[in-house]
């Protein structure tokens, strides 16, 4: 193979590792949910109330539909760490005498022979130690793509950032239960079942920020090295 088919091959796998590594976007999964449109013909009776439309009494004016919007308050916070630390030891000693004749040891220039000795010992010291803490606070408000019998509401939205030459973005998706909402038409993403939060961006400080698609290739795990 020569040096230009290497590099070539080389080249080509960087770039299948780097694309590897950037997530598909798939926008259309997160387009808004709107709600289902009237039946032809089902037009205003004139009354005040409608079908479909109506709210209790004694019920808050919140989310509960398909399509409709809910305001979802990020307040994530984790703080792990872990520590480990092992210690071991063993040592092994062996005398095995020689033979003796007429009671006394086998020598040769006074120094006893055919006698042996082991002695082993080994030991092991390892520490280990990890820490990671992460935190988001924010607001995103999403619709609702589903309504569960039970009543709870599947809910999906993003938001999408603009500054200068850079673009942040954040998705959040998840399962709520109608009595969590607040009267304010808002829940703590604490609350959201099956939470999926992204926070990320995109743009000129974005890939500034990231490694190279040789790097990419290089670090990845399925190199043998």
């Amino acid at each position: 193979m020569t040096r230009a088919s290497i590099v070539a091959s080389l080249a080509c796998s960087a770039f299948l590792a780097g694309c590897a590594a950037v997530p598909a976007d798939h926008a259309s999964a997160w387009e808004p949910t709107l709600p289902p449109e009237p039946a032809p013909g089902n037009g205003g009776n004139g009354a005040i109330y409608q079908a479909g439309q109506d709210v209790r009494l004694f019920e808050n004016t919140v989310a509960r539909r398909v399509g409709d919007t809910l305001t979802i308050r990020l307040v994530e916070s984790t703080d792990a760490s872990k520590s480990s630390s092992t210690s071991t030891k063993k040592g092994t000693s062996i005398e095995m005498p020689g033979p003796t004749i007429a009671g006394r040891p086998v020598t040769v220039n006074g120094v006893e022979v055919l006698s042996a000795g082991l002695d082993n010992s080994s030991s092991f010291n390892g520490e280990g130690a990890s820490s990671q803490s992460n935190s988001l606070s924010g607001e995103i408000t999403v619709t609702v793509a589903k309504r569960w019998p039970n009543g709870n509401l599947s809910v999906r939205g993003e938001k999408w950032i603009t500054i200068n030459q850079g673009r942040e973005f954040v998705r959040v998706s998840g399962i709520v239960r109608a009595v969590d909402i607040e009267p304010g038409n808002t829940v703590p993403s604490t609350k959201v079942a099956d939470a999926r939060i992204t926070y990320a961006g995109r743009g000129a400080i974005s890939d500034a920020n990231a490694p190279g698609l040789l790097a990419r290739f290089f670090n990845s795990p399925w190199l043998p090295f």
